[in-house]
């Protein structure tokens, strides 16, 4: 029996696998799952065997996104407890980035909100035909945790994603944006992603360490991190005062279910 509840974990040919692993709910990303994302984060990084890490999910997506349902049953309020779990969103995200191994996202399916941005975070991103990315948050009234959009890509196309809550980014279109490291026929995005770590563990682990800490720091020598910090402020203070619009939407959730919340989301827009 596994130790971990929602996702598993594999170390294969000196390569850290990470598979989420609820897809009855398409990988949403709870309380539970960044909990076990970052103990076997620490585990990947703490392994001298361990070489490179893949990140993956299990049945028809990559994952939805921070878990929409939990914080419903939980109705978090106030600015402390928004500050308990936008930082716990927002460094379980970073731990991507600042791994000093290399990190690989293989994406199918859905992958937006939360989850697309820690895929943002991994160093490459194979993705196979059927990925879907995006940004939806703004049109349920909630924020961006981890503003990584618009390093990854240009400022209008980042704009337009992030303001209009673009959701339905098809694969060829994030390797046009710059976000999408290769596209891949159907069910090869895992073993795409495994043939570029192998490639990644035969180099000197040392080299790539330092490697990756140097092209990191041509971003955060330009402000990255401070600027991430402060539209996570920014998001603190959007989820504390609570939008009309979530609130709304929440409260569809609750009465109705959260499929219907999402119709009634997007329903807003037909137009």
């Amino acid at each position: 029996m596994s130790e971990f509840i929602t996702l598993k974990y594999e170390v294969k040919d000196s390569i850290a696998i990470i598979t989420l692993n609820r897809p009855e709910r398409l990988n949403a990303l709870g309380k539970k799952s960044l909990e076990e994302i970052n103990a076997v984060m620490n585990r990947a990084e703490d392994d001298e065997a361990v070489r490179a890490i893949v990140i993956t999910g299990e049945g028809k997506a990559f994952s939805s996104g921070f878990d929409l349902k939990e914080q419903m049953e939980a109705r978090p309020e106030g600015a402390a407890v928004w500050r308990e779990i936008l930082d716990r969103d927002f460094d379980t995200t970073m731990r991507f980035w600042d791994c000093p191994k290399p990190t690989i996202a293989a994406v199918h399916g859905a992958c937006v909100a939360g989850a697309f941005e820690i895929v943002l975070a991994c160093d490459i991103t194979v993705a196979a035909r059927s990925a879907i990315f995006g940004e939806p948050e703004l049109k349920f009234g909630a924020g961006i945790v981890t503003m990584l959009l618009p390093w990854m890509t240009n400022p209008k196309q980042a704009k337009e994603i992030i303001l209009t809550g673009l959701d339905h980014i098809g694969a060829e279109k994030g390797a046009e944006l710059g976000f999408v490291n290769r596209v891949v026929d159907e069910g090869e995005h895992l073993n795409e992603a495994l043939r570029i770590a192998r490639t990644m563990c035969v180099i000197d682990p040392n080299l790539m360490r330092e490697t990756k800490r140097a092209i990191n720091h041509s971003f955060e020598a330009r402000g990255m991190k401070e600027t991430l910090k402060h539209a996570l402020d920014i998001d603190h203070a959007v989820e504390t005062a609570v939008s009309p619009d979530k609130k709304a939407f929440m409260e569809v959730a609750r009465a109705q279910g959260m499929r219907e919340a999402i119709r009634w989301r997007d329903r807003r827009f037909e137009f």
